[in-house]
């Protein structure tokens, strides 16, 4: 590595560190305001033009501007999955070459990064940045917003992080959340269970037909993940409640299973079915990428790309036919972990292949 590589190297993560050092976990306002105005004032230092702050319900969502029309969208969050409090337990470390912290992974480094890329080009005009604030619990405030953009400048390049081995994210499944909330009647356990209708029971008969609605050969996954039953050993459960993680290539199978959701019946009849959910995200498919994947192989012949099974805002962009591809941000591991790391080293590479991808969509 060059002396100036080095020396950028230790900016950026001088840099991330503060990032990191700002918690903003998903739905805590305050740490959201504060984590936005951080990255604001971090943007206009580094890059000489003011962010604007977009603010919603769920927080405030950031935005920067290069200036002329708008020609591609450099997209992020600034929220993370961690609990406020999580940086007093596992505050911003570097040891044997990995970065560790709370969101140092998904996404802050990617945030770094994208930032230098953008300040390394001599002209910056037709490049935008959205770093939303409520990814992690489905863009429900941002996708308007992101879809918006999206269509304005044309192009996407998402900075989330890199799948295994530093390859891009060439497509993604669509994914969906689904609770199942079985309603039946509480009774006393050993004097008279026969009186209740007991939802515990009828949940797990439903987790196994909603585990039937996964079909391997499309590529799609239907997986019970959380359950909650009742309320004391000697008392029938009135209420249970099921969910589910689904995840699927195609549109068709978003329909198929959303459906099978809803012709859920009960086995018990004494006992009601309430399913709330559907899938949020649409699949991002590999042709999203076709024409920006090749410009990232120009700049570097190495780099890899995959479809992957987890969902990005980048579900959002493509799903309106807007080129899109994914996984430009941090090469490293462990996301949403308690162990979530990025590999220091590779970042000016990453900078420079991200540099490399805008020169190529700004030339005229």
């Amino acid at each position: 590595m060059s002396a100036r590589a080095d020396a950028d190297l230790d900016t950026m993560l001088d840099e991330l560190a503060a990032l990191v050092s700002v918690e903003s976990p998903s739905d805590h306002v305050e740490s959201l305001r504060a984590s936005a105005r951080h990255l604001a004032g971090y943007l206009e230092r580094l890059l000489g033009r003011p962010a604007e702050l977009i603010d919603g319900p769920a927080g405030p969502h950031v935005r920067w501007q290069g200036g002329g029309d708008p020609r591609v969208l450099l997209l992020g969050h600034h929220d993370t999955v961690f609990p406020l409090g999580t940086l007093a337990d596992r505050p911003f470390t570097i040891s044997d070459g990995r970065a560790t912290g709370p969101g140092v992974f998904d996404m802050k480094a990617g945030i770094v990064q994208a930032v230098h890329a953008v300040a390394s080009l001599d002209d910056a005009s037709g490049v935008e940045m959205l770093f939303s604030c409520d990814e992690e619990v489905g863009s429900l405030t941002s996708r308007d917003l992101i879809e918006e953009r999206a269509a304005a400048c044309g192009a996407v390049l998402v900075l989330e992080p890199s799948a295994d081995g530093g390859a891009l994210k060439t497509g993604r499944k669509g994914t969906g959340t689904f609770e199942v909330v079985v309603h039946g009647r509480a009774s006393h356990a050993g004097l008279e269970p026969e009186k209740g209708a007991n939802a515990l029971v009828e949940a797990a008969r439903q987790v196994l037909t909603i585990a039937g609605f996964a079909d391997a050969s499309r590529g799609t996954t239907v997986t019970p993940t959380v359950a909650h039953a009742g309320t004391a050993d000697n008392v029938v459960p009135a209420q249970a409640r099921i969910r589910v993680d689904c995840r699927v290539l195609d549109a068709d199978e978003t329909s198929r299973v959303e459906a099978c959701f809803g012709g859920l019946e009960p086995v018990d009849p004494r006992c009601r079915l309430e399913v709330i959910g559907r899938i949020g995200r649409p699949p991002m498919p590999e042709s999203a990428s076709a024409t920006l994947f090749p410009l990232a192989r120009a700049v570097d012949p190495s780099i890899g790309g995959m479809a992957v099974g987890g969902g990005s805002d980048g579900n959002f962009t493509a799903a309106c036919g807007v080129p899109t591809l994914d996984g430009l941000g941090a090469v490293g591991g462990g996301a949403h972990a308690d162990h979530e790391w990025v590999d220091v080293a590779t970042m000016p590479g990453r900078v420079s292949l991200l540099a490399g991808i805008l020169r190529a969509l700004l030339t005229p």
